[in-house]
């Protein structure tokens, strides 16, 4: 999967990002590399999911799929 970031300089100084196609997904860091590792985590987070909170019937699956 590929998504755009968008990368601004922070007025107070470092970095923040945000990801237009997933709403209210955003971050910031200090430097360039530390925005990097928190915009992959910031990702990640918004596309988990807790299955756990989901009912699912004894002939339901759940499945992981990479896009």
């Amino acid at each position: 999967m590929k998504l755009k970031v968008v990368i601004h300089k922070a007025e107070e100084g470092g970095y923040w990002a945000e990801v237009p196609s997933l709403a209210g997904c955003a971050t910031q860091g200090d430097t360039f590399e530390e925005l990097l590792e928190n915009i992959y985590e910031a990702i990640e987070g918004y596309l988990s999911v807790d299955v756990s909170d989901i009912k699912i019937a004894e002939d339901d699956r759940v499945m992981e799929i990479a896009v």
